[in-house]
C-alpha cells in the first residue's frame, strides 16, 4: 500500500470524519514527529483534530474540504518518508503553504538533478541529498545548472545561499569545476570589525561562518578542512577577489546587497573560462552607509536584459526555516509597505 488508505464506513452511513491507515508504524512515528508536533502544526493551521490510534489517524472537525486537505498533506508527507527522505517541521510547513508541486514537464534523462514523483528532485552531495522545497527554489536550482551567471534575490531563510553551495558541491564532486570559491562583503552591521580579537583571519571568519556551516552540511568535516588547505575550496571576503581571474570554479557571492557598485562590477568581471557564478542577496537588509548605492540593485537594473544571466526571486512563501520566520518577514514587509 503506497499511501494512507481511506477507511470508509461499512453500514452506508454518511462519514463526517476521515480515517487513514498507514501500514508502516516506523514511518508513521516519523510522520507524526516528536510528541506529535507535526500533527499539532497541521491541527493549528487547518483547525482540525488528528487522533492517532495504532497505525490509524483520524481527522476530526472542520469542513469536508479541510479534512480532505489534511489527509492530502499527511499522505504527501508519508510518501516522502517512503521514498527514503526525512520529514521535518519545515517540510510540514511547506506542504501547508504550497501543496503538492506540479510535475516538471521538461525534465530530461541525464540532468544533474534526479527527478522524483510530483516534480520533486534532489541535489546529491557527499553527506546528504538536498531537496528544493518550493517552486521558486526548484526554478532557482534549475537556473544554477543552466546559466553561467545567476542571481538569487529574496528574504532570509529562503535557501538562496544554501542551495547555491549544494549545487557547487555537486558540480565539484562530479568534476564539472575544479574548485569552489565562496565570498561575502565584510561589512560592519553595527559591530566594529576592528574590535574583534585576533589576526585578520580571526576577525573575518565570523562573517564567513554561514558559508562554513553550509559546506559542513554537504561534505565531511575532515574533507572540508583538507580541501580548504589544498585551496580547492576558498572562503574569503569580497575585497580579496580583486585582481583575480576565477577560471573553472563555482563562485558564490553571498549577502551581495552589501557590495558597492564598484565592488559588484569588480566581482562580476572575475568570471573566467569554465566557471559558474551565483550572486545572492536580500534587498531589505542593506548594511551599507547611508547614501551608498547597493551593487546588487545596480546589477539587477543593468544586467536584466543581458542574455545568459538569470534572475530568480523569492518571497516569504519560500522561507524554509522556522514557520515564524515567514510570519516575521511578512510583518516587516507589511509595515514597510
Amino acid at each position: 500500500m503506497a499511501l494512507g488508505a481511506l477507511i470508509t464506513p461499512q453500514d452506508g452511513s454518511v462519514q463526517t470524519d476521515l480515517h487513514l491507515e498507514f501500514p508502516d508504524n516506523r514511518l508513521l512515528i516519523d510522520l507524526c514527529g516528536e510528541h506529535d508536533r507535526h500533527l499539532v502544526l497541521i491541527e493549528q493551521v487547518l483547525g482540525v483534530q488528528i487522533v492517532r490510534r495504532g497505525n490509524h489517524l483520524s481527522i476530526l472537525g472542520g469542513d469536508p474540504e479541510t479534512r480532505a486537505r489534511s489527509a492530502e498533506i499527511l499522505e504527501a508527507l508519508y510518501e516522502r518518508l517512503q521514498s527514503g527522505r526525512t520529514v521535518e517541521g519545515a517540510d510540514v510547513d511547506r506542504e501547508l503553504r504550497m501543496g503538492r508541486a506540479a510535475e516538471e514537464p521538461d525534465a530530461r534523462d541525464g540532468d544533474q538533478l534526479e527527478m522524483f514523483l510530483g516534480g520533486r528532485f534532489e541535489i546529491k552531495t557527499r553527506k546528504k541529498p538536498v531537496e528544493p522545497r518550493t517552486e521558486a527554489q526548484k526554478a532557482y536550482v534549475k537556473s544554477l545548472f543552466e546559466n553561467e551567471l545567476a542571481f538569487g534575490i529574496g528574504p532570509a531563510g529562503t535557501g538562496k545561499t544554501y542551495l547555491a553551495v549544494a549545487v557547487g558541491v555537486t558540480m565539484f564532486i562530479n568534476g564539472l569545476v575544479d574548485r569552489i570559491i565562496l565570498s561575502r562583503p565584510a561589512v560592519e552591521a553595527g559591530e566594529k570589525l576592528g574590535y574583534l580579537p585576533g589576526d585578520m583571519k580571526d576577525k573575518v571568519d565570523p562573517y564567513m561562518q554561514p558559508l562554513y556551516d553550509a559546506l559542513n552540511d554537504f561534505l565531511p568535516g575532515k574533507q572540508v578542512a583538507k580541501l580548504i588547505e589544498e585551496k580547492k575550496i576558498e572562503i574569503a571576503p569580497l575585497a580579496f577577489m580583486r585582481g583575480r581571474t576565477l577560471a573553472n570554479a563555482f563562485v558564490v557571492l553571498d549577502e551581495a546587497q552589501n557590495a558597492t557598485t564598484m565592488q559588484m562590477k569588480m566581482f562580476l568581471t572575475r568570471l573566467g573560462e569554465g566557471s559558474r557564478m551565483v550572486i545572492t542577496g536580500d534587498r531589505s537588509q542593506v548594511d551599507l552607509p547611508r547614501g551608498v548605492t547597493s551593487g546588487l540593485s545596480d546589477a539587477e537594473r543593468l544586467l536584466k536584459p543581458v542574455p545568459g544571466i538569470s534572475f530568480n526571486y523569492f518571497t516569504s512563501k519560500d522561507v524554509v526555516r522556522h514557520p515564524l520566520v515567514a510570519a516575521i518577514i511578512e510583518a516587516y514587509e507589511a509595515d514597510a509597505g
